[in-house]
């Protein structure tokens, strides 16, 4: 999603007065002033500012419904590309057809039907998403919910190019200066939005204060039309229409589709890479903009008539920070966040660079320039489309991510020239990619054959050795840089490294995979360990006895703490001569692992968002937890907020709220108004357990912070530091929430609890809520 800039795409503006032409007689005098000129900067600005606040605000709001997936953001991507392209297009034609000086009308009536949809919200009665992968579900929510106001304001910074060029205002010939106040207005909502504006205020008050800003800017469009119509018509067309003599050669379909790949690749790469990132912190504005503003920063430095960063430093940094990032890549998925995410945004950030000063230098000339810029939208709508909803149909892992790294190299500067000197070039070409191909193949042939563990570090080795092999031999021809990157990412793709990850599958929600390390089956959810089994005892035996669940659920864990204290409590309170059978609601299925805490008699019903998780965890080639504990589990699909407030008042004894998608957080399960519904579903002796565990965030002093706003809910947290180093049994925190004080007196009792301290945390609700004091607050508390 970008509002492409232009910095001087023509001659260069200087401020000076001796700079100007001497306005036209046919101009009034006003309009040839600073005042013109500052009215559709401003213009430009504030429509820049509704543009980019709109999409981190409206995703953020549909994010409860769809279960907090990072995939949210990446189909929104995709619609904003797309409206934005359809805004541009509507701009196009309406000045062509029309001309400048009546098209005011025409716009102007469409922004006030905007009004119609406004504040920001959901629409009253949208139905709930279905089970499953709800893509065009979600597009269709975006398109009735922000459609038009977001179309309308997306084609005003084409129009307002227009206009200002039909006011006859000397600079008028050249009014491409106003992407730098468009590029500026777009930086500061994005950056504004997560550090200002989000920690401020509630997503409901935002939603008005951008219906106030949307007020503002149709008068200031208003006001820039009648500017217009003040101005003169015949200086306009002079302004507006460039000469024959400028006009230059038409593009040649080649140049209109290298404008689309170019735009392509950075598009599905901020796509791609902000999926890759929000995997493990949270689906949430902050992570979403950085990479956003990045992107968009990567306009101002290079799209302009001189690159701020010479090209041959930059062509050097991104050929480095490609290489380094798919090394990262082939490590084994458990290194650490920091790692991946700086390497990730050094290989982002030099990457658009590249293909966009690549696409300026290939722009055409001032007549085509609106051309252009729907060339490079339809680039942008592309890459989207593929990186939101085709990426994920065709790989089982986030593997466009290191293509698109891969083919980042091939925009760079006649990176896909095949012309080729002599005999000798041709020959070390073809001996290169052949050594390539027996290296991809050899060294995991010798692993197998000869038992040898190449692992971690022999993938680095193959993967340094194939980048050497072509420095060394200093290929100068133009593609080696792509083949040898895409060599690289067919490494990583045909042999990972470290735990033997079997077969990975993706849904909407993120990607699983089953895999076996040592004796035990694992589960990764991303990069987040989400269950494992024990298959075989130490003498490699198959074991054939009911599972032990093992990583936060073995059996001295807080969570199956919780589950012994209530059913202790219930046998306490059950009649005599009665057998109690508790009623136990488990947010969050992954492999099954916490149905083997359940005793004969007892009821237990599992919430699970994803089908494909279902399908992975009822496989007893997997695991054996369901099929041996759980024959016929009884498991709802649904996100747990809507499923669970079907349920009936005082229904459970005892809820387990354990649903992460990968590492990031289901904001909407910590919010005051999921925590009431918990408490409301529980009996008045039962309690629910909010798995608090997280690399990155202070979760257990957001859990503090926001349950004084629950009414009569008390709470305490169990911790362990119990990690054996082993998947048998892993650290874990939680948070105990009951009804009465009686119910949390054995809680109390045990050597790992610890009283809530909301450490300075703000309370979540479903309108407010941000990461920065969580992520702040757990760095204080490591360091």
């Amino acid at each position: 999603m970008q509002d492409k800039g232009v910095e001087n795409s023509g001659p260069a503006i200087a401020d000076g007065p001796s700079s100007s032409p001497a306005p036209s007689s046919a101009v009034p005098a006003a309009l040839a002033g600073p005042p013109t000129l500052w009215l559709f900067t401003l213009t430009t600005f504030v429509s820049a500012l509704l543009l980019f606040s709109i999409q981190p605000m409206f995703a953020k709001m549909v994010l409860p419904v769809l279960g907090g997936s990072p995939s949210v953001w990446a189909v929104a991507l995709c619609f904003f590309q797309g409206a934005l392209l359809a805004g541009y297009c509507y701009a196009h034609l309406v000045i062509r057809l029309i001309g400048a000086r009546a098209s005011g009308f025409v716009h102007l009536a469409v922004c006030l039907l905007a009004f119609v949809v406004l504040p920001i919200g959901l629409p009253a009665g949208w139905s709930e998403p279905p089970t499953g992968e709800p893509y065009f579900w979600q597009l269709g929510l975006f398109t009735v919910a922000v459609g038009l106001p977001f179309f309308a304001v997306a084609a005003n910074a084409p129009l307002l190019q227009a206009w200002f060029a039909a006011t006859g205002h000397p600079h008028g010939r050249d009014p491409y200066f106003l992407y730098a106040a468009s590029n500026l207005g777009s930086l500061i909502a994005l950056l504004s939005y997560p550090v200002l504006l989000e920690p401020a205020f509630g997503l409901k008050a935002l939603s008005g204060i951008w219906t106030i800003g949307f007020l503002v800017l149709v008068a200031l469009l208003a006001v820039s039309y009648a500017a217009v119509r003040l101005g003169s018509a015949p200086q306009a067309a002079t302004a507006a229409e460039p000469s024959a003599a400028d006009a230059g050669p038409p593009p040649t379909w080649s140049s209109r589709l290298s404008w689309v790949g170019l735009a392509l690749v950075p598009s599905a790469l901020l796509t791609a890479f902000t999926t890759h990132v929000s995997t493990d912190v949270a689906s949430a504005p902050l992570i979403w903009v950085l990479p956003l503003s990045l992107y968009l920063l990567t306009f101002v430095l290079v799209f302009r008539e001189r690159s701020l960063i010479p090209m041959p430093i930059l062509l050097a940094t991104h050929l480095a920070s490609v290489i380094f990032a798919l090394l990262v890549l082939s490590q084994t998925v458990r290194e650490g966040w920091f790692l991946t995410a700086g390497a990730g945004v050094a290989v982002f950030f030099t990457s658009a660079m590249v293909a966009h000063r690549t696409l300026y230098e290939a722009r055409p000339s001032a007549a085509y320039l609106t051309e252009f810029y729907l060339w490079m939208s339809l680039g942008g709508v592309l890459g989207g489309l593929f990186a939101a909803l085709i990426a994920p149909k065709i790989f089982s892992e986030i593997f466009e991510y290191p293509l698109l790294l891969a083919l980042s190299m091939a925009c760079r500067p006649r990176a896909l020239s095949l012309s080729l000197k002599d005999r000798d070039e041709l020959l070390v070409m073809w001996l290169l990619i052949a050594t390539g191909i027996l290296a991809l193949i050899w060294i995991p042939w010798m692993g197998t054959t000869f038992g040898i563990d190449y692992g971690t570090y022999g993938m680095t080795a193959v993967l340094v050795a194939l980048f050497a092999i072509g420095v060394l031999l200093f290929w100068k021809w133009p593609p080696r840089q792509l083949v040898m990157a895409l060599m690289m990412f067919a490494a990583i793709v045909m042999y990972p490294s470290g735990v033997k990850r079997g077969e990975a599958e993706r849904s909407y929600f993120g990607v699983y995979r089953v895999g076996s390390a040592g004796d035990f089956n694992i589960l990764m959810h991303g990069t987040t360990l989400h269950g494992a089994q024990r298959m075989r005892d130490d003498k490699g035996d198959e074991i054939k006895e009911r599972p032990v669940p093992g990583t936060y659920y073995y059996p001295k864990s807080p969570m199956a703490q919780s589950v012994r204290i209530i059913s202790e409590t219930l046998a306490k309170t059950a009649p005599a001569g009665s057998e109690a059978r508790g009623r136990y609601g488990v947010i969050g299925l992954g492999a099954g692992s916490l149905s083997c805490l359940s005793k004969p008699g007892e009821q237990w019903r599992f919430f699970e968002i994803d089908p494909l998780m279902v399908s992975i965890a009822t496989n007893p080639e997997n695991f054996s937890f369901l099929s041996r504990c759980q024959p016929n589990p009884d498991v709802q699909l649904g996100d747990a907020r809507l499923t669970m407030a079907k349920e009936p008042d005082g229904s459970f004894d005892l809820i387990i709220v354990d649903a992460f998608s990968s590492d990031a957080v289901p904001v909407h399960l910590m919010t005051a108004e999921a925590l009431s519904l918990f408490l409301s579903k529980i009996k008045p002796t039962g309690a629910f357990v909010l798995h608090v565990s997280n690399r990155y965030l202070d979760l257990d002093g957001v859990a503090a912070a926001t349950l004084p706003l629950v009414k009569g809910a008390r709470g305490v947290i169990i911790s362990d530091d119990a990690a054996d180093g082993s998947y048998a049994q892993t650290s874990s925190t939680v948070v105990v929430v009951a009804k009465s004080d009686e119910v949390l007196a054995p809680f109390r009792e045990l050597e790992t609890v610890i009283e809530l301290d909301p450490r300075g945390l703000k309370p979540w609700t479903d309108d407010f809520s941000d990461i920065i004091g969580p992520f702040r607050s757990k760095l204080s508390l490591k360091y």
